[in-house]
This record gives C-alpha cells, sequence and structure tokens, in this order.
C-alpha cells in the first residue's frame, strides 16, 4: 500500500540521459510519462541529479587516450568511463522539461566530488561516503522506496542495492525505468537486485 512510509525516489531524469544528450540511454525518454503519473501518488517524492564538475575523474576526456565505456582502476574501484555528461549548471544536467513533479521535496545531487564518481543516490562509489538520503527518509517515516528512472543498470540499480543495505523495502518499477547495457549490464543489475531482495514491479502492479 502506497502511504506515508512509502517514498518515491526518481533518478536521474535528465536531458544528458535523454534524446540529443550526451550520454543518451536508449528510449529514455519513455520514463518521462510513466514517472510523471507514479510521482501523483506518493506524498514523499525525491528527484537524484548527477551533478558532475568539469574534467570529473569519471570522464573520459579526463584521462589520456582513454574512451568512453572504457574501464579504470580508481583508488576507489573500477570505474567505467563516461563522455562528459550531466556537467553542473549547463542544460545537459538540467531535468527533463517534461518532468513535471513539482511536489518533490528533496534533490539529491551526486558526483559533485571531482574524483569520485557516484550512481547511487545513497552513497558515492567509494561505498564510504553517504549522501544523507538514508537519514532523511528514516527521519520522514520512510521503510518503503520505489524507485524509478535512469539508467537500470548503473544509477537505479545502484541506487535500489543501496536502499536494500540501508534495510528498505525496495521496489523498481521497470516499465518506467530504461538501460544503457553495456557489456551485460543490465543482466548483472537485475541479478545483484534480484539476489539483494529488490522487487522488479511494473506500474499496472504497483500497490
Amino acid at each position: 500500500m502506497i502511504d506515508a512510509s512509502t517514498a518515491f525516489i526518481v533518478i536521474d531524469a535528465q536531458n544528458d540521459f535523454c534524446a540529443g544528450g550526451a550520454l543518451a540511454v536508449p528510449d529514455g525518454d519513455a520514463v518521462i510519462a510513466p514517472i510523471n503519473a507514479l510521482a501523483r501518488r506518493f506524498a514523499a517524492v525525491i528527484l537524484t541529479q548527477d551533478w558532475h564538475t568539469p574534467g570529473h575523474a569519471s570522464f573520459a576526456s579526463a584521462h589520456s587516450g582513454r574512451k568512453p565505456f572504457e574501464v579504470i582502476d580508481m583508488p576507489y574501484g573500477p570505474q567505467m568511463l563516461w563522455p562528459d555528461h550531466c556537467v553542473m549548471g549547463t542544460r545537459g544536467a538540467d531535468f527533463h522539461p517534461a518532468l513535471d513533479v513539482p511536489h518533490a521535496q528533496a534533490i539529491i545531487r551526486k558526483g559533485y566530488r571531482p574524483a569520485v564518481d557516484s550512481y547511487s543516490g545513497f552513497m558515492e562509489a567509494d561505498r564510504a561516503t553517504p549522501t544523507g538520503l538514508a537519514g532523511y527518509l528514516r527521519e520522514r517515516g520512510v521503510s518503503r522506496v520505489v524507485c524509478a528512472g535512469l539508467a537500470t543498470d548503473f544509477c537505479v540499480g545502484w541506487t535500489a542495492l543501496d536502499a536494500r543495505a540501508a534495510g528498505f523495502e525496495t521496489l523498481v518499477v521497470e516499465d518506467a525505468c530504461r538501460a544503457i547495457d553495456t557489456g551485460g549490464s543490465l543482466a548483472k543489475a537485475r541479478e545483484a537486485m534480484a539476489a539483494a531482495g529488490v522487487k522488479i514491479v511494473d506500474t499496472a502492479r504497483l500497490a
């Protein structure tokens, strides 16, 4: 049952992840309409927003001779390199213009530390630095979270896994997400979410 103990987390519904963006997720724009409809059912709505510094360490352009989608070792572990995207203050970092969730109460910006990436809305990629979202939700009396957005196999998946690790019942609305799916990443994300107890649902079965 969707009540005050359930929060809706809208993950990275930003221009750079949609059509024409620097890191466009295939069919990424298709998540906007179901997210807008779903959000009306929740009193507690949180948005996450990729918010990188120029020259961020996760950008291939920051590493001589490297190309997007290569994986390198960083001090905190393996890091996939990306095209420059969601640079703070740019149009690409803005939320999609059709996103219509005016009652969202919080925006969690992530990836703003120049040397550390952050897919998850709960924990940065060093796996040691929390964003504060778990504490915010607990103080709001939330025990269950519903996740949707971009992309299933990266920021949605990591957010869902960290929500479970933080003790929240966690659902991912699959038809309100889209994936990048590089190198089998979608299958890996689904397997990891299933193993962690994340429930995969669709909008028609969300209650």
